[in-house]
């Protein structure tokens, strides 16, 4: 038996942070160095940063990514290293991995396939390396192999696929395992998504057990560059065997997992399976002695919050709790201000925040996080100290506001430990309303100018808390879901207002069942919220028409769970409105048909009047593959047709049906 100690390294990287980048990677060779490690694999692009977007076509990077190189080179005597770097190659750009191997460069894999789908733009910058070619790159003077090889290293053959060559029908493992493969290493930059590590470790688990290899797979950590937040995945799984898993969103800088495999016995497997010789032309020889091993037994966690029943609030939970910190902290920010209003949206935001404190803290300790913000806060001893001092929440009450979600906002407020200020913006509504009422002759009414006078309380806000925000030298906190991104739902430079829009990505429905669940339940380790029942018995409401008008926000619209259903068969899938009103028809039988064919209208039409509003978003975390971003997934004109035609074909045609 042959065994070698492998090892998965997840890294938090800033794009373009080349001291910090560097100063990670070194402390994962260290950590690979103290669990004995032979191989260890980093993430994809890991020196540069996966998002630096057009800085990719900049000679600067792929300068300084050299320089970082071969600094990390020197440090790996005795290891081998898997680093991602951009290379450029007869003026174009590659995404490759190097193998650093006894202190020097061994060679580098540049990517085959390209992630540009999605909110990837990987061939706005990138070239993908033709299939089966080998050629040769100068660094420093040096020549080393470049492209679609594998190595042999000391006799033990490693290939690789870079992150979404796993995910096509043609990977690269395919082959690799008929060419005799032991090791597959996966260097990725996988953003999160829903559901996502069910499928990574699917493809792992099957990618070892098919190819009859090894295969280890590691991921980034963190906010990296302000929208994708990666989950910090690593994997290594041996001839279909879960041997070592990692933790997911950590707030840690990195970590090393590790564990043995035994090369000899896949290599049995591979020689009861292969049906061809291997060809070897893309073979890269590299001299390595690895030291004798004794067995570690498997690292596979028995139990923890990835197996809750409540998985997709878990992840939610710690998804934008990660999301946030380190978008404080790289930002160099010194804490959040938040438009508290005692509704769902602005309470969820402020939980959130608790939620991040809460859970940094349980991992790193709180003196371990405190050190990790970019502001020293004093007499700080417990968690609840932390989020009094990051976070400050804002009531800001009109006329039109009622005592329910003043107490609402106060209570939630103490019990979170957040710091809280009330403001009566009266004065400011009323007088921006008689300027203009003298400017134009006209005394205003809510029978004439309804969307004017809400519109006019919601932009009085941001003035006062953009001036506490910056104050606090803090980030503001915009407060719109992705419903009302959807609808337009939303008051420019009112309650779009901020630095950040942290729900934007998540619908109005699923963040009222996650409240309720954050009230009786919450996350494991964590206690619940229980003063969230002051939010979770009020229907949503803007609550910017008077008191009498009984406004909610499902009258203005539809019901949430039904606009959740028409946005994902409109842009999701893409239906017309007529195959979305059958849709409707079918699922919900009890509401009335011509209802169903107002909201269906009154959704396309909202749709694409507001695509302008869209575009002015504060930035928001991507949560799904499938946010409406248009800077990340979502692109449509901000001018159109506004389906016109289509919505007339859709009433044209369910008559005809009623018929």
């Amino acid at each position: 038996m042959k065994y070698i100690q492998v090892g998965a390294g997840v890294l938090n990287q800033t794009p373009l942070d080349w001291d910090n980048n560097q100063k990670n990677i070194e402390n994962a060779i260290i950590q690979a160095r103290q669990q004995k490690v032979n191989i260890l694999c980093l993430p994809e692009l890991c020196i540069s940063g996966y998002g630096c977007e057009d800085m990719f076509l900049a000679p600067a990077t792929i300068a300084q990514s050299q320089q970082v190189l071969l600094k990390l080179a020197s440090q790996t005597k005795d290891l081998i290293v898997a680093v991602g770097l951009p290379v450029s190659l007869q003026n174009r750009i590659y995404n490759t991995v190097c193998l650093l191997a006894n202190g020097e460069i061994a060679g580098f894999v540049a990517k085959r396939f390209l992630a540009g789908d999605g909110i990837h733009y990987e061939p706005r910058w990138f070239h993908p390396w033709p299939h089966g070619v080998r050629s040769e790159i100068e660094i420093d003077g040096k020549n080393y192999p470049i492209g679609d090889i594998f190595f042999s290293c000391g006799g033990v053959r490693i290939g690789f696929e870079i992150c979404e060559e796993a995910w096509v029908a043609n990977r690269p493992g395919i082959e690799l395992a008929q060419k005799g493969v032991d090791i597959i290493l996966n260097p990725s930059a996988s953003h999160f998504a829903f559901d996502k590590h069910v499928v990574r470790e699917r493809f792992v688990l099957e990618g070892s057990r098919a190819f009859s290899v090894s295969y280890v797979y590691t991921n980034l950590l963190g906010n990296e560059a302000g929208r994708a937040i990666y989950d910090g995945d690593s994997l290594i799984a041996s001839a279909g065997q879960l041997l070592a898993t990692g933790k997911r969103f950590s707030f840690e800088d990195l970590y090393v997992i590790s564990t043995s495999i035994d090369v000899d016995l896949t290599r049995m497997t591979q020689a009861r399976t292969s049906e061809s010789v291997p060809n070897l032309d893309t073979l890269v020889s590299v001299p390595f002695d690895y030291p004798q091993q004794i067995p570690q037994l498997p690292n596979v966690p028995l139990k923890s919050w990835e197996y809750s029943p409540n998985l997709k609030e878990e992840e939610f939970t710690r998804a934008v709790s990660l999301g946030l910190f380190d978008y404080l902290r790289k930002s160099r920010a010194k804490g959040f201000v938040l438009s508290l209003s005692g509704g769902a949206d602005s309470s969820a935001i402020a939980c959130l925040v608790h939620l991040m404190v809460e859970l940094g803290s349980l991992e790193l300790d709180v003196k371990g996080f405190c050190a990790k913000l970019p502001i020293e806060l004093a007499n700080t001893t417990t968690s609840a100290d932390i989020t009094h001092d990051l976070l400050t929440c804002v009531y800001q009450a009109t006329k039109n506001s009622t005592k329910t979600t003043q107490r609402a906002a106060s209570t939630l407020a103490q019990n979170l430990g957040a710091n809280y200020l009330e403001l009566n913006i009266d004065d400011m509504v009323d007088g921006y309303t008689k300027i203009i009422e003298k400017a134009i002759g006209t005394t205003l009414n809510w029978q004439q100018h309804d969307i004017a006078l809400q519109n006019i309380q919601a932009r009085s806000r941001a003035p006062s808390v953009w001036m506490i925000a910056n104050i606090n030298n803090a980030l503001l906190l915009a407060t719109s879901n992705r419903s009302e991104v959807a609808l337009g739902y939303a008051t420019m430079d009112g309650d779009t207002a901020g630095s950040i829009s942290p729900i934007a990505g998540i619908d109005k429905h699923f963040l009222r069942h996650w409240l309720c669940w954050l009230e009786s339940q919450g996350p494991m380790h964590l206690k619940p919220i229980p003063s969230l029942s002051l939010i979770n018995q009020q229907a949503p409401t803007a609550e910017l028409r008077p008191q009498s008008m009984l406004q909610t926000d499902e009258d203005d619209l539809m019901p949430y769970h039904l606009a959740n259903v028409i946005e994902k068969a409109a842009i999701r899938d893409r239906q017309t409105p007529y195959e979305i009103f059958c849709l409707l028809q079918h699922r919900y039988a009890d509401y009335n048909e011509e209802q169903l064919l107002i909201w269906v209208e009154r959704f396309f039409r909202l749709w694409s009047r507001n695509q302008w509003k869209r575009e002015r978003y504060a930035p928001s975390f991507h949560l799904d593959d499938v946010n409406l971003d248009p800077r990340t997934w979502c692109r449509f004109p901000i001018l159109s047709g506004g389906f016109g035609r289509e919505l007339d074909e859709m009433y044209t045609k369910a008559r005809k049906d009623a018929h």
